[in-house]
């Protein structure tokens, strides 16, 4: 099954896309280099058949120098062939993770139309209990009208109290008779509600059932067009080796032996630059950002108070008396009060946000991680879950269900019901996702994390569970913690 492209250490967030082919493209140029120039050294292969060497081709390579544009052609055929097996797995593990989240919507569907009926059906019980109640107050307000009948033989008999005593009586019968009603009708309500809450829930699960049927249909046919599609390219494939060898002089063994240990080269030195890539921008992105320095703001100088202007002496009028009028007073100017210095106010500087806490590690992870392992080697089957054959989502679901965590047979919600984390944080037992875009709604892979970067997975069709480096094919785009 397929990986795609690192995230950062915000969970849920991808790398960009232009980055996606990196290791790709790194391990088709290992391969090309290594097959077109004979580089076998340091690929390892049993000792009884060693690699040839380049005394071995030297002669096959003369021969074949002038047909180097052909060993190239070859090569790009034999890169072309590998990548449309990956593709067509892409689609197959996709329609097979889409059948698993149709059927476990059918699943819950189903689940919550049960509930309804049987909501409904407690509300139908109840409204039989209300109507036998109501009957039965019914009577009750019958038998106690007859006994008013006959009123002056009551009075006669009786008297007037006993009279009074019987009408409370019946007063108290008509409301309950009112009360009864009343709790009848709701009860009658509520069971249309949940009648109808639960018609609804049963066309729900009849739709997401057919919805399953036809992912399931769709999941089968890109299986079979997957399968058929990699014995085309098995055929293809050693049609392509046979003429490698025949370009190069060499034996169709030797020649298969040396491509297939050069593809696995190119395999490891493409998760090698996966995994570095993945590495750096983590660590880019966990660097902390420096703070800027917080300046005072100027304070602008206060503005003097203007002196006030005295008041000028007035000039006393002459009269016709003899008598001097006296000069006033002249008004004291006023001293001017000072302004205050305002004060300065600093620069407030910004929070600094605390990282967010890891979550803690999951309880029962060993026993998650032993029970993958152990199914190392057993053969991949799409929709499986096990005893003797997995799908990913599957063997992800039924090794936390040893633990005792209980997770859908689905990838998505397996991401979705855990709880979101770095690669930094990545312990045993947590789960790694790859999708299609960087929505988790994409999630189409799962695969178990044991640490020091490798994953136990069930990767596809062909392919057996296995453990390896979480960069063998792409890195990861989500990861979370059950």
């Amino acid at each position: 099954m397929p990986f795609a492209s690192p995230t950062d250490p915000t969970p849920g967030v991808r790398r960009p896309a232009a980055r996606r082919t990196t290791a790709r493209c790194v391990g088709a140029t290992v391969l090309v280099a290594g097959l077109a120039l004979g580089g076998g050294h340091g690929v390892a292969f049993a000792d009884d058949d060693p690699v040839p060497s380049q005394a071995d081709v030297a002669a096959a390579e003369e021969r074949a120098a002038d047909k180097g544009r052909d060993v190239a052609a070859v090569l790009a055929d034999l890169i072309r062939a590998n990548l449309s097996l990956e593709t067509a797995g892409d689609r197959a593990a996709q329609a097979a993770e889409a059948w698993n989240g149709a059927r476990w919507r059918a699943q819950v569907a189903r689940r919550d139309a049960r509930e309804a009926e049987a909501a409904a059906a407690t509300a139908r019980e109840d409204v039989e209990r209300q109507r036998e109640l109501y009957a039965a107050t019914v009577v009750q307000s019958y038998e106690d009208a007859t006994q008013v009948q006959g009123l002056s033989a009551i009075v006669e008999a009786d008297g007037v109290e006993a009279l009074l005593d019987r009408a409370v009586t019946m007063g108290n019968t008509s409301d309950a008779l009112d009360d009864q009603y009343d709790s009848f009708i709701a009860s009658s309500a509520v069971a249309d509600v949940t009648a109808s809450t639960a018609s609804q829930a049963s066309d729900r699960a009849a739709a997401a059932e057919a919805e399953a049927e036809q992912a399931r249909d769709a999941a089968a046919a890109a299986e079979a067009d997957a399968s058929a599609h990699a014995q085309e390219i098995a055929a293809t494939r050693t049609d392509l080796v046979a003429e490698l060898a025949a370009l190069e002089g060499t034996s169709v063994r030797l020649a298969e032996k040396r491509h297939s240990a050069l593809e696995r080269a190119a395999a490891e030195a493409a998760a090698a630059a996966a995994q570095a890539e993945a590495e750096a921008q983590q660590q880019e992105q966990q660097e902390p950002t420096p703070t800027p320095t917080a300046e005072p703001t100027p304070t602008a100088a206060p503005t003097p108070t203007p002196t006030p202007t005295p008041t000028p002496t007035p000039t006393p009028t002459p009269t016709p008396t003899p008598t001097p009028i006296a000069t006033p007073t002249p008004t004291p100017t006023p001293t001017p009060t000072p302004t205050p210095a305002p004060t300065l106010t600093p620069t407030p500087v910004p929070p600094t946000t605390p990282p967010i806490a890891p979550p803690s590690p999951s309880s029962g992870a060993d026993a998650a991680v032993a029970f993958a392992a152990a199914q190392i080697g057993e053969p991949y089957e799409w929709g499986a879950a096990g005893p003797n054959a997995w799908d990913c989502s599957g063997l992800t679901s039924v090794a936390w269900a040893q633990a005792g965590k209980a997770l859908p047979h689905y990838s998505v919600a397996q991401y979705t019901q855990s709880t979101p984390v770095t690669p930094s944080q990545l312990a045993p037992g947590d789960l790694v996702f790859w999708g299609s875009s960087s929505s988790p709604s994409s999630i189409y892979h799962v695969a178990l994390y044991v640490g020091d970067g490798q994953v136990i997975h069930a990767p596809r069709t062909g392919r057996p569970v296995t453990q390896e480096s979480m960069y063998a094919w792409r890195a990861p785009d989500f990861y979370a913690r059950p």
